[in-house]
């Protein structure tokens, strides 16, 4: 008897907390004892025990309805920030969704090449506002692929990204607000090969993957050279990552390569072509009718996505071969904007909903 009343009163400090953050970030009143420190206190008592000592450190309202949260991983022996979009009813179990950033793994400095996040650059807070799900966004990982590395960076010391995002980030997600088991992922550029990195390392972790802008052949000579362009451009070295090129990890973690594995994931991918589209003119997204700005986008952007364009069109072709279904989204034309992923965003969202809630 006195374990199951234990357990009630456990059960309503943690709904309480955690309805304490979503009404702070509402902006609704709450009374002076709930507050996002009652908030962690009841995540961390409910958080499955994490032997390797990754766990949830702060959590912080911001305006706008995120939560900031502080996490810190094991594996990387240091706390990364979590930024969070609740569900719309915290009381009831929801799925995960989660988001990845490009290059500079969404903490650099604004402006197109690179700048900004999925929360700063596109409407994600508005589009997700409403929803029973969960929209986790890791800030960081800047040129790491968000994979394991073999070395730690001289630069950026210890990286184990996807031991942090596979095993020590969704039981604190799942704790803290309630996650119904079910994930999704969708990533840019960079995170467009991570995304399916991450499903063939962690098989039955997600539902869905979402794909924009990426190249997600790693073992073949034009993605190996994209790998370690993205990677020596933000101050690190391939040797650290994954090894020479001739090393076995390239081919190992090669997406194309192992296209037979993600087989029954919902697969959404899609990419422009490099060629001016109806977001590429000074008043696109972004643009702030700035001539330098667009110059930018249409030429590095142009033959980034002509890049990935290439990439994405061989991995449908890969996928029809295998008979393995996916959307697969090749546009006449755009750049690699976040405009175009923000619409891509959106267009994915239905698929990955549906394989979130099946």
């Amino acid at each position: 008897m006195r374990r199951r009343i234990g357990q009630r009163r456990s059960r309503r400090v943690r709904f309480a907390a955690v309805c304490a953050v979503v009404a702070l970030n509402l902006g609704y009143g709450v009374a002076a004892a709930a507050t996002p420190a009652d908030a962690v206190a009841a995540a961390r008592a409910h958080a499955r025990p994490a032997l390797d000592g990754s766990h949830l450190v702060t959590a912080i309202a911001e305006p706008g309805g995120v939560v900031q949260l502080s996490v810190f991983s094991a594996a990387m022996e240091r706390p990364f920030s979590v930024e969070v979009l609740p569900p719309v009813d915290i009381s009831r179990p929801a799925p995960v969704l989660y988001l990845l950033n490009g290059v500079d793994g969404g903490g650099g400095p604004g402006g197109w090449r690179g700048g900004g996040n999925w929360l700063t650059r596109t409407d994600a807070r508005r589009f997700f506002a409403g929803r029973q799900v969960t929209v986790v966004m890791p800030v960081g990982g800047a040129g790491s692929f968000y994979t394991d590395w073999r070395a730690d960076d001289p630069v950026y010391g210890r990286r184990r990204w996807s031991t942090f995002l596979t095993r020590e980030l969704p039981p604190i997600i799942d704790a803290a607000f309630g996650g119904s088991g079910a994930n999704a992922i969708a990533g840019l550029s960079m995170a467009g090969l991570s995304v399916f990195q991450l499903a063939l390392a962690a098989p039955g972790l997600y539902r869905g993957v979402g794909s924009f802008s990426g190249c997600v052949r790693t073992s073949d000579p034009l993605g190996q050279l994209m790998v370690d362009a993205i990677v020596t451009g933000t101050g690190g070295d391939t040797l650290d990552m994954w090894g020479p090129p001739t090393d076995p990890a390239w081919a190992a973690g090669d997406p194309y390569r192992h296209a037979d594995r993600l087989r029954g994931l919902a697969l959404y991918v899609a990419s422009g072509n490099g060629l001016p589209g109806p977001l590429d003119t000074l008043d696109g997204p972004g643009i702030g009718h700035n001539p330098m700005k667009l110059g930018d986008q249409l030429l590095v952007g142009g033959i980034l996505d002509a890049l990935a364009g290439r990439c994405t069109q061989e991995l449908r072709d890969r996928l029809r071969q295998l008979r393995i279904p996916a959307t697969v989204v090749l546009r006449p034309d755009g750049t690699h904007s976040w405009g175009y992923w923000q619409q891509d965003l959106h267009n994915a969202w239905p698929m990955l909903s549906a394989a979130l809630n099946r």
